[in-house]
């Protein structure tokens, strides 16, 4: 397993134009790479960055545009992008407590290393995930538990513990 250091809080990032700033002020819940295709198109590349975190632990700029779509899984996302450049800085389920942040707009990124993969099911054949990786072919049932266990034990950290 690999190990990661988390950098001190808070994180920074914003869209590609500099006009959305955002702040997060915990912990990251997890990080993993998604494989489903509402990734590769919005990304144009094989997989998805998130970065989840609490929706309140996120301090965004004003001025995000908003769209909602039905999900693969049937659930209604929200898509949250930059009006100007139109990058997406963070996308959730409607009504959730927890967001993903899209990982490569954070302002350092050298630190991520992902606790494991989901949707594997419609990952790219040239992707290879090791037999030793947590993945999940659909959306994770477990509601993330095992990836945000495999988390804290790459970073050696609580997630409910501040800074």
């Amino acid at each position: 397993m690999h190990h990661t250091n988390i950098p001190p809080l808070p994180l920074r990032g914003g869209c590609q134009c500099g006009k959305i700033r955002y702040t997060l002020l915990a912990r990251p819940l997890v990080f993993y790479l998604c494989h489903c295709t509402e990734c590769q198109r919005q990304t144009s590349s094989a997989f998805g960055e998130s970065l989840r975190f609490r929706r309140e632990d996120l301090d965004v700029d004003p001025g995000l545009q908003c769209i909602s779509r039905e999900s693969e899984s049937g659930k209604q996302r929200q898509g949250w992008f930059c009006p100007d450049c139109g990058v997406r800085i963070w996308h959730g389920t409607s009504g959730s407590a927890e967001i993903n942040i899209k990982a490569g707009t954070l302002d350092d990124t050298s630190w991520l290393m992902p606790a494991g993969h989901i949707w594997t099911s419609s990952k790219q054949k040239f992707m290879a995930i090791g037999a030793d990786e947590i993945s999940y072919e659909r959306q994770p049932e477990d509601n993330y538990a095992a990836l945000k266990q495999r988390w804290q034990q790459m970073t050696g950290s609580d997630p409910t513990v501040p800074g």
